[in-house]
C-alpha cells in the first residue's frame, strides 16, 4: 500500500487541510463519520480509511521513554550539538527507539478513528521499515482489512496501521486486531 499524499482522494476518510499550519486542522471528508464520533463494529467497514493529525517526535520524547523502558543505547541520544552519541551510527543522526513509534501509532490510532475498542487481540506482520528521527513529523493512515463477529456483542476488526513521516517515507506498518463493540451492548435489553 502506498502512503497517501495530501492531495490523494480517500472514500470514507479523515484527511488533512490541504492549506493548514501545523499541526493540520481536520477536514472531514464527504460522509466520512466524525473523529469524535464513537464507532461500533456496525460502523466499520473494510476499505474504511482515516489519517490521524501530525505529532512531532522530540529529543525529549526519546529520553521520556529511555527512561520508562530503560533503554539507554546511544544510538538514540545527541550531544549538545544534535549528533548521535553513537560514533558509527549507520544512521548518521540519532533515531527515536522503535518501538516509541508504534506507541506513538498506537496513541494516534485511539481518535482516528475512535472506535469502542474492547481489547486490543495481537499486533501482527509489523515492519520497522525507515528510522524515525528526531524531530521527525508522523501521522497514521488506519484501513480497515478484514472484520468477523465474535459473539453476538462485539467483532475481531483487522487493521492495517502505517506510521509515515511528512516526506511520505512508511517508517512502520503491521497489522492491530481489536474486539471491538457492537451498539447493541450498549442498549438496554427490554425485560
Amino acid at each position: 500500500m502506498m502512503p497517501m499524499s495530501d492531495s490523494t482522494p480517500i472514500q470514507n476518510a479523515i484527511i488533512p487541510s490541504q492549506n493548514a499550519t501545523r499541526p493540520d486542522p481536520v477536514v472531514i471528508a464527504k460522509d466520512s463519520p466524525e473523529p469524535t464520533e464513537t464507532l461500533y463494529c456496525e460502523d466499520l467497514q473494510v476499505g474504511n480509511e482515516w489519517l490521524s493529525p501530525w505529532r512531532t517526535i522530540t529529543a525529549d520524547d526519546v529520553r521520556a521513554f529511555s527512561v520508562l523502558t530503560g533503554d539507554f543505547d546511544p544510538l538514540h541520544d545527541e550531544d549538545e550539538n544534535g549528533e548521535s552519541l553513537m560514533p558509527k551510527s549507520p544512521f548518521g543522526r540519532p533515531v527515536a527507539h522503535g518501538l516509541l513509534g508504534l506507541s506513538v501509532l498506537a496513541g494516534l490510532s485511539t481518535e482516528y478513528p475512535r472506535a469502542a475498542t474492547l481489547a486490543l487481540v495481537s499486533v501482527s506482520d509489523w515492519n520497522f521499515d525507515n528510522p524515525v528521527f528526531f524531530g521527525e513529523r508522523v501521522r497514521v493512515v488506519t484501513t480497515v482489512e478484514s472484520t468477523e463477529a465474535h459473539g453476538r456483542r462485539a467483532a475481531k476488526i483487522t487493521w492495517h496501521r502505517q506510521l509515515i513521516s511528512d516526506d511520505g517515507r512508511t517508517l512502520q506498518q503491521g497489522k492491530f486486531v481489536t474486539l471491538v463493540a457492537s451498539n447493541k451492548r450498549y442498549r438496554r435489553q427490554p425485560r
